[in-house]
């Protein structure tokens, strides 16, 4: 266990190293990259990444994984939208329903995965198209399909996109704040070692009396909280309300968690190392467009940094376990040896 914690620890500081040589060198090249008002302020360009990516660590480390985030994350923007604009509710009542929306979404997507044999992949892709499918249709009856979806809001709430405290953007304390709580519920409470524990083995975590479903399940609805979240920040970032907000958020995301230092796998992970890996993505994105490389390139750059970092991690991990098991065996032939002498 102290050798998977230390692990871990590399990891993180491992990441820490790169983000900074990172912002250090494209700073060479531009140097707005070495303005820490600028570093913070377009943070605000990948917020809804890091809001995603952060309890989507949760339901990775179980084992599981979830790729509607996407499409709920349109759900609850375009929900937003009708519920302001044409039901005119009021903004915080909109807000309050539309993460409504996304902890429903995430609850149904929990209670598939919870109480069937299916593997989450497959199950959550149904779910996508499902909650996707609702979003579009609900988009196209309103007349709110297009690029400019549902627009006017108020400055009072796109501020939540555009405001600062300081140089330190609100959306970037608020996810700081998240990712502070998330860590603790890892940490610090019974329901963070059992989402270990099922990870490592889930049956070992029933025979121990865990509550294994009400588990799961809890890990997809803070998936889901989060995804609406970021669904709501994006319309508040783009001033409108649209049903395919999230379209290009999977990629990005499922890489922050995994060059975060995830298992892909389940039962190892750690939400401190998905914070610093999804800066480095955003950063790195920024200042791959900086240069002139276009988005598309990014895209691909983003999916080999995720297949190097799962062969780098298998590699590591097989090293680790190596090293586990002749720190055992050596540790029994001492035993053995004494036996013998005695």
């Amino acid at each position: 266990m102290k050798l998977k914690i230390s692990f871990f620890k590399q990891w993180d500081a491992i990441l820490l190293i790169l983000l900074a040589a990172e912002i250090l060198c494209f700073g060479l090249i531009n140097e707005s990259f070495l303005n820490i008002k600028n570093l913070l302020y377009s943070t605000n360009d990948f917020m809804h990444i890091m809001l995603v990516s952060l309890p989507l660590t949760l339901v990775i480390i179980t084992g599981g994984i979830d790729v509607s985030i996407g499409s709920i994350m349109g759900l609850a923007s375009i929900i937003f939208g009708v519920l302001w604009k044409f039901l005119v509710f009021p903004l915080w009542l909109s807000f309050v329903v539309s993460l409504g929306v996304g902890l429903l979404a995430g609850f149904i997507n929990g209670l598939l995965v919870a109480y069937t044999d299916i593997n989450s992949l497959v199950l959550t892709l149904g779910t996508m198209f499902l909650f996707q499918g609702l979003a579009t249709g609900l988009a196209g009856s309103i007349g709110a399909s297009g690029y400019n979806g549902i627009g006017g809001f108020p400055e009072s709430f796109t501020n939540i996109a555009y405001g600062a405290c300081g140089a330190v953007p609100y959306a970037f304390i608020f996810v700081i704040l998240l990712g502070f709580l998330i860590f603790l519920l890892l940490n610090r409470t019974p329901l963070g070692r059992s989402l270990y524990l099922i990870g490592v083995n889930k049956n070992a975590a029933i025979f121990s009396g865990i509550k294994v479903k009400r588990v799961i399940i809890s890990s997809f609805i803070f998936t889901g909280l989060g995804s609406a979240l970021a669904g709501i920040f994006l319309t508040a970032y783009f001033t409108s309300s649209r049903s395919d907000l999230g379209k290009d958020v999977l990629m990005p995301a499922l890489t922050s968690v995994v060059f975060g230092g995830t298992s892909i796998t389940g039962g190892a992970g750690a939400v401190s190392g998905t914070f610093i890996a999804a800066l480095f993505l955003g950063y790195l994105k920024q200042g791959l467009m900086a240069i002139g490389v276009t988005s598309d390139v990014s895209q691909v750059t983003v999916g080999i940094i995720l297949i190097a970092t799962v062969i780098i991690k298998g590699i590591a991990t097989q090293s680790l376990l190596n090293r586990m098991n002749r720190l055992a065996f050596k540790k029994a032939t001492v035993l053995v040896n004494e036996h013998h002498g005695n």
